[in-house]
């Protein structure tokens, strides 16, 4: 699409002696991990069900936008989940996602919502394909 501007991805890690990884987004937003039991905050794995969630979130919207429901929807909630796997590599096994719809859609026009929006959202088709990653020093 002419004009279309695109928006810079990644993130840096960088993580000292001690204490805990500190992200840096390409846009320049930073986060800082925490992985104590009740420290609150993101660690690596909520990050993982974050970027989830607000995928499909931010799917559903443009989703009932194409599909000409936009005025029915107030609000949409996204919630991921996931099972760590018991056996072989340290990985998630399982991811569970819940979605809760506020406005006038029925719970069929919440389906048709869903569907495209799991079809539009970019982390869960990388999720779905198993992307190669590449580790290499920069």
């Amino acid at each position: 699409m002419p004009g279309l501007k695109t928006r810079p991805v990644g993130a840096t890690a960088t993580l000292g002696k001690t204490g805990y990884p500190h992200l840096v987004s390409e846009t320049g937003g930073t986060l800082d991990i925490a992985t104590g039991p009740s420290q609150p905050g993101f660690n690596p794995i909520d990050l993982l069900y974050a970027a989830l969630a607000a995928c499909l979130a931010m799917s559903a919207r443009i989703a009932a936008r194409e599909l000409g429901l936009a005025d029915s929807l107030s609000e949409v909630v996204a919630r991921a989940t996931g099972d760590k796997a018991t056996d072989g590599l340290s990985r998630i096994a399982r991811f569970h996602v819940v979605m809760r719809f506020r406005g006038n859609l029925t719970p069929q026009q919440q389906l048709l919502v869903i569907h495209r929006a799991e079809e539009i959202c970019t982390v869960s088709n990388s999720l779905a394909s198993r992307p190669m990653i590449e580790i290499g020093e920069f």
